[in-house]
């Protein structure tokens, strides 16, 4: 296995964490907005709330989540971790690829629900529950963010059946033959 040299893993490193670190934050915002949006009776506000939730969404989520998919996989592929090696590195990238997959279907109604704004005024319960699946799917994206994060800081132990084969391999190469003593 090739490994990055420090500075190359370093700069994955600091990209990885603050496209993932972003990720958390937009998604944190456009929470806020989707609270506004479901609960406020004001027009205007419920507006602008679907349209910046709309911007936050394309220009801002889906860019960083992207970005934290690619370099995670880069930074998992240049260092001891592996993509395959251990069980805490696939999870978070099972969560992550999900999580990029899921955000680009429930953008489709974010930009319906942003259209529908601006052609006309939403009243407190017009698409009430588009408006509540909105806030439950910012919440458990959050909770699915917060996961990775967890599992980065504290790196659960264990090997995937792949990492203990190379680990196995690995050991059986810097043995020393049986007989081969002088």
């Amino acid at each position: 296995m090739k490994l990055m040299p420090p500075a190359v893993r370093k700069a994955a490193l600091t990209v990885h964490i603050l496209s993932s670190v972003g990720w958390l934050g937009a998604i944190a915002a456009f929470l806020v907005l989707a609270i506004a949006g479901l609960t406020s009776t004001d027009p205007q506000l419920v507006r602008a709330a679907y349209t910046g939730m709309n911007l936050i969404g394309w220009m801002i989520i889906f860019p960083l989540s992207l970005a934290s998919l690619i370099s995670g996989i880069v930074q998992s592929l240049g260092t001891v971790w592996g993509l395959f090696r251990h069980h805490w590195v696939l999870i978070k990238l099972i969560i992550t690829a999900l999580a990029t997959a899921l955000l680009l279907v429930h953008l489709q109604p974010v930009t319906a629900m942003a259209e529908m704004a601006v052609a006309a005024e939403l009243g407190p319960s017009d698409m009430n529950g588009m408006r509540i699946q909105l806030v439950a799917d910012a919440g458990a994206a959050i909770l699915a963010l917060l996961v990775t994060s967890v599992l980065s800081v504290y790196k659960p132990r264990g090997l995937t059946r792949h990492g203990q084969k190379s680990l196995n391999k690995q050991q059986a190469q810097t043995r020393p033959a049986k007989g081969a003593n002088a």
